[in-house]
């Protein structure tokens, strides 16, 4: 028999496809041909899976060798389709039986010397192919952690081809996952490690609270920087949709370390402010990859030094920070991301940037305009809590009593979050950031008239726009179930115009 065909799966975005990989053998001139919109590495494929054959023992056809993918019209990219194209290749030419391998998707880059080495984005190949029914799977070894956090399949590693051809041929066994990798919980900085700043902490657990985006604008050495680092720190771990939906990101990436399993720590990511726009967003050739703001989904992008990063790059975010999706289109399709992060940007007041904050700026007032102008007012909008830091004083450091650590606040947190997604359970959101406003202005989630009096006289005076004025309502709202109490009341409104206009800090 001169066929024969195995299944692979193609990513595209997060999305994965099953893919049929045939393999056809003629008389003619010896050659190989790959069809099926393959991309560079997929061409090269030819050279890899020759040496590897070859150098695992096997007879190479000296036929004219078609190889197609299908379905054809789905872009192709990446290495991990070498070791189907190996294995479809020897079925073809007679020298392997496929029975074995019947429903069986196949997953791997081949060495020169025919080992099986990692390749990213399993997680979601594995998830799609559990989608479309197979039951078994078949992945490097240094995958088969990442692979077996997928219910209702079995997973088996291979570590090179001539392993994986014993398999086939002989029924050896092959490597079996790792018996309940852990879930990837490390903990990061403390909270109790940062003095005084009681406003910033206020508004880091208001943000945590309401998945709020937040901006520190505060002098050098006020804590903006060790603040943020602790915001996931205060962040309830990631459920099993989020955890998958985290982990397959990083997976796509090449992130994930070998032999981790489910990432259940919301993710931190704090790009240099030199970062280009594709490096924020996503983006790169042939498959675009997920970038900053999608690595952070679930978790916190922080932008520090935030009037330093370039126009584009901050201008970039805004679509990212209202959809939560990015969506990144090529000439060969297009692939989209997940972006619902929660944005924390850090900046100074001035160029200057004395620690002793403005009572000591030695920046005219153009300058200090300009400067903060660099944050442009529709991005600023999106940012729900802007607070401005104090500079700090030698009382506040030298506090001998400890603060709050990172668990009492979390166990406040967790319990504001409780309360925010049995209220909005009905209309499928979790968080109060995520509400639309039109909801929160009709009943029964309208607040009283005397309670937005002073919100009202705002937006009718220009000083706050209609997103800022929904905003500060979602704030209102997070503040009331930090306080445990079941609506929000004037002194809400309050504090949550105060904490969104930096207006008093």
């Amino acid at each position: 028999m001169s066929y024969a065909r195995v299944l692979c799966v193609g990513l595209v975005g997060m999305t994965g496809h099953l893919v049929e990989v045939e393999a056809d053998l003629a008389p003619g001139l010896p050659g190989v041909v790959i069809s099926g919109l393959p991309d560079t590495a997929l061409h090269e494929a030819r050279d890899r899976v020759r040496a590897a054959v070859v150098n695992s023992g096997q007879r190479w056809p000296n036929r004219r060798i078609t190889l197609n993918l299908l379905p054809a019209t789905l872009p192709k990219f990446g290495s991990a389709f070498d070791l189907a194209i190996a294995v479809a290749l020897l079925g073809g030419s007679g020298e392997l039986p496929l029975a074995a391998l019947d429903d069986v998707v196949i997953l791997g880059e081949l060495g020169l010397d025919g080992t099986v080495r990692p390749v990213r984005g399993v997680l979601p190949m594995v998830a799609a192919a559990a989608k479309a029914g197979v039951g078994r799977v078949i992945v490097p070894a240094g995958n088969t952690a990442e692979a077996a956090v997928v219910p209702g399949l079995r997973v088996r590693g291979v570590d090179s081809l001539h392993r994986l051809v014993s398999f086939v041929r002989d029924g050896d066994p092959l490597t079996e996952p790792p018996a309940g990798a852990p879930p990837s919980t490390a903990a990061g900085p403390d909270l109790v490690e940062v003095a005084g700043q009681w406003l910033g902490r206020r508004a880091l657990e208001v943000a945590a609270a309401g998945g709020h985006h937040l901006a520190l604008i505060g002098p050098p050495g006020a804590g903006k920087t060790m603040l943020a680092e602790r915001l996931p720190s205060i962040l309830p771990h990631l459920d099993d949709d989020a955890a998958l939906e985290v982990t397959a990101l990083h997976s796509i990436a090449g992130l994930l370390p070998t032999g981790a399993g489910l990432l259940r720590r919301p993710p931190f990511q704090a790009p240099h402010h030199t970062a280009t726009v594709p490096s924020i967003v996503g983006g790169g050739p042939g498959l675009a990859r997920p970038g900053a703001v999608s690595l952070a989904h679930r978790g916190v992008l922080f932008l520090d030094e935030a009037p330093e990063f370039s126009k584009g790059a901050l201008e970039a975010l805004r679509q990212p920070l209202e959809n939560g999706r990015v969506l990144l289109t090529r000439s060969r399709g297009g692939a989209e991301y997940p972006a619902r992060a929660q944005l924390v940007l850090a900046a100074n007041p001035c160029p200057c940037a004395s620690p002793a904050g403005d009572d000591r700026c030695e920046c005219p007032p153009l300058t200090r305009r300009r400067y903060l102008s660099r944050l442009s007012g529709p991005l600023l909008d999106r940012i729900d809590l802007q607070v401005r830091l104090p500079p700090m004083r030698a009382a506040e450091l030298m506090e001998s009593t400890a603060p709050e650590s990172s668990a009492v606040v979390a166990a406040r947190v967790a319990a504001a979050r409780a309360a925010a997604a049995t209220r909005w359970a009905a209309s499928g959101h979790r968080l109060n950031a995520e509400i639309p406003g039109p909801e929160l202005r009709r009943p029964p989630w309208r607040l009283a008239v005397q309670d937005t009096a002073e919100l009202r006289s705002r937006l009718d005076a220009g000083s706050l726009s209609a997103r800022g004025f929904d905003r500060v309502i979602r704030l209102a709202w997070t503040i009331a179930d930090l306080d445990g109490r079941a609506r929000p009341d004037r002194e809400d409104v309050a504090e949550a115009i105060q904490l969104r206009t930096g207006e008093g800090t």
